[in-house]
């Protein structure tokens, strides 16, 4: 069954009828009512997607049937070889890394991955990594510098795994290492947030030369029921929240802190996966394809660069 959000209930209204006159069956020649009911279903879907606010961006890019990072290896790497194990602690599955095919080229790829039944979601932590996912993200990311590979990163997460285990294995080293790992490479990175970039567990794998984000999705550094909690001690205010802290592609494209926004099939990725899926592939080739052209050195202090950058002020 679909799942519906709260904000579409006009077009779940509309295609509840379109349902209900399917099953009438032969009974009724209904053929021209349902192609009237999908019609409206569709523009009602346009109006209601054309001004989302923060906190409904938040909700789609939750969605549960949005594709994953599992889906996006699936369907744009080939040849793909997952690596397990941080060689420190142990394995962590709430990050897939590894290595394969990306069109043409051999590339490593490393993503959170947050599972799409009870049983993937508890194995993969809710898409929470733990220090040995960032570790284990870090050596992926040392071997792709070895073997001149680029390094391709997929983030759905709603931030590192805040329990006493992680943190006692030293969660916030894992994590500065990670990202001090990506800030030194040598070869090309594309990031791309696919639906929610949370805090410090988003960016030690976002730290690229090119980030990219879906158009529903959101980045930001804290949750938005974490931030109404801190600001105003009531979770209930995350929608304030979420307007206050920029949280959407569109905004964070006016601040520089993104490079591109990615378009989603009207009605969100999760309505047409393999489309979402298929023009993400299309912009990370295309990103490739302008950093290929750069040197070596040339690419680590323009990521470097380009990470100083947000938030500068000019001073008059």
């Amino acid at each position: 069954m679909r799942t519906f959000l709260e904000f579409e209930k006009p077009v779940a209204d509309v295609i509840g009828k379109i349902e209900e006159l399917r099953n009438v069956g032969d009974a009724v020649d209904a053929a021209d009512e349902i192609a009237k009911l999908e019609d409206k279903a569709e523009k009602a879907l346009a109006d209601v997607y054309s001004k989302l606010n923060a906190w409904q961006k938040t909700e789609v890019a939750r969605h549960p049937d949005r594709p994953h990072t599992a889906h996006y290896i699936d369907r744009l790497v080939t040849d793909f070889m997952p690596l397990a194990g941080d060689r420190s602690f142990g394995e962590d599955a709430a990050v897939i890394a590894g290595v394969g095919r990306w069109g043409e080229r051999s590339v490593a790829v490393i993503g959170t991955e947050r599972g799409n039944d009870t049983e993937s979601r508890i194995k993969r932590n809710f898409g929470m990594a733990r220090p040995e996912g960032y570790r284990k993200a870090k050596r992926v990311m040392q071997m792709a510098e070895r073997f001149r590979l680029p390094v391709v990163t997929l983030i759905d997460t709603a931030g590192a795994y805040p329990g006493i285990g992680a943190e006692e294995r030293g969660q916030a080293e894992a994590i500065a290492r990670s990202t001090e790992q990506a800030l030194m490479l040598t070869v090309p990175s594309v990031a791309v947030v696919i639906g929610e970039g949370g805090s410090g567990g988003a960016l030690a794998l976002a730290t690229a030369n090119r980030v990219l984000m879906l158009e529903h999705a959101i980045y930001s550094v804290i949750s938005p029921e974490g931030a109404a909690s801190i600001l105003w001690r009531d979770s209930a205010r995350a929608q304030d929240a979420a307007s206050a802290m920029r949280i959407t592609a569109q905004d964070l494209a006016k601040l520089g802190v993104i490079d591109e926004i990615v378009p989603e099939p009207l009605g969100g990725a999760h309505r047409a996966a393999e489309a979402a899926i298929d023009a993400v592939g299309a912009s990370v080739t295309s990103a490739l394809d302008q950093l290929a052209a750069h040197a070596p050195d040339a690419l680590k202090a323009a990521r470097a660069e380009r990470f100083l950058a947000i938030g500068r002020t000019l001073e008059l």
